[in-house]
């Protein structure tokens, strides 16, 4: 693929996976959309230990659609009945707005750091 193909294309995501005292992080970069989906679909399913606990960093993503309401939606009951969590922090303003327009902000705690949602 050239550099100006590239150049045409939307910000692909990238999901990096970590832990930090017991808690899986996951650090999400670009936009989640219907294309991109199912790089942090793969990343949430491997959150699957016991009581898992899980904290998405949103703070590098520019963009989010439906999709991504979605899939937090379906890890937030899946990791709930496993008796873990999940916690979103550090979205942007326009995808807070989208988080707050759905009202996934009412049950799927929302943290303006990565810090706040790591104690809370």
């Amino acid at each position: 693929m050239t550099d100006t193909e590239k150049a045409g294309q939307p910000d692909r995501l990238s999901v990096v996976i970590g832990a930090t005292d017991g808690i899986h992080v996951l650090t999400a970069a670009g936009e989640i959309d219907h294309h991109s989906g199912d790089v942090l679909r793969q990343a949430l399913d491997l959150a699957g230990t016991p009581r898992p606990r899980v904290v998405v960093d949103l703070r590098q993503v520019t963009f989010m659609d439906s999709s991504g309401i979605n899939l937090f939606i379906a890890a937030h009951r899946a990791l709930s009945e496993a008796g873990g969590w999940i916690r979103l922090a550090g979205a942007s303003d326009p995808v807070r707005r989208v988080l707050e327009l759905v009202g996934v902000d009412t049950f799927i705690d929302c943290h303006a750091s990565l810090r706040e949602a790591l104690t809370a």
